[in-house]
């Protein structure tokens, strides 16, 4: 279903892949796909490719391009695992930011300057409430998003719906940081958090050890009625 295509960045200076996935009508609205430590991998196309069959036109940008282009890895393989935590390290987040923005105006000219939303996972989660602040994005959700307490002084520029999937028992995430999360954006008139008690990261992995069908299905049911309220 998918196919490569190439991204200018915002400042003309360089060129990233991003996976593509087309519906099999006109798309009116699109979606990226924000990737997790692990590359545009086999499960972030999947993503894609389910969200195509949704009828948007969805576009997964290679954020890890500086450091490594085309990586793809695997978190149930240990030593794969222990490299993605240090592409991590190495990751710079704002670029990573302004790629995701060139890859939302891709996307916006694609459907016509229709509306385009942003789903991330693990990284991408975080980058997602990032991109829900930072861009004209029209509506995130972002899973088990990481270091969200530290990012709460951006919630004033949140303008346009997010929804947070949290895992209750995420080896990522304490529940000091799940509970700073509710305190500093329950009251939030753009954002709402689903919490999944007893999950942990990474529950709604297309595939692997770390997938917890219920708790999956549950959040990509709820993904699927915001995007389709958000994106109409």
């Amino acid at each position: 279903m998918g196919e490569m295509l190439s991204i200018d960045t915002l400042d003309q200076t360089g060129r990233f892949s991003a996976y593509v996935a087309r519906p099999k009508d006109t798309p009116s609205a699109a979606i990226v796909v924000i990737q997790e430590i692990f590359g545009v991998n086999a499960g972030i196309r999947q993503k894609c490719d389910h969200l195509a069959e949704q009828g948007y036109l969805t576009i997964a940008p290679d954020l890890f391009w500086r450091i490594e282009p085309g990586i793809e890895l695997d978190p149930d393989i240990e030593s794969e695992m222990q490299q993605a935590l240090d592409l991590m390290g190495k990751f710079d987040q704002n670029k990573g930011i302004e790629d995701i923005e060139a890859t939302i105006r891709v996307a916006r000219d694609a459907v016509g300057g229709g509306k385009v939303g942003a789903v991330g996972y693990c990284l991408g989660g975080r980058l997602a409430y990032m991109t829900a602040s930072r861009t004209d994005v029209d509506a995130t959700v972002g899973y088990y998003a990481v270091g969200i307490d530290g990012l709460l002084g951006e919630k004033h520029a949140i303008a346009r719906p997010l929804m947070l999937h949290i895992a209750g028992d995420d080896g990522f995430v304490d529940a000091a940081t799940q509970q700073a999360m509710h305190a500093g954006l329950d009251d939030h008139p753009k954002v709402t958090l689903h919490d999944y008690p007893g999950e942990d990261h990474g529950f709604a992995t297309e595939s692997g050890k770390r997938r917890s069908p219920q708790a999956a299905e549950l959040a990509d049911q709820r993904t699927a009625a915001f995007f389709a309220q958000h994106l109409a």
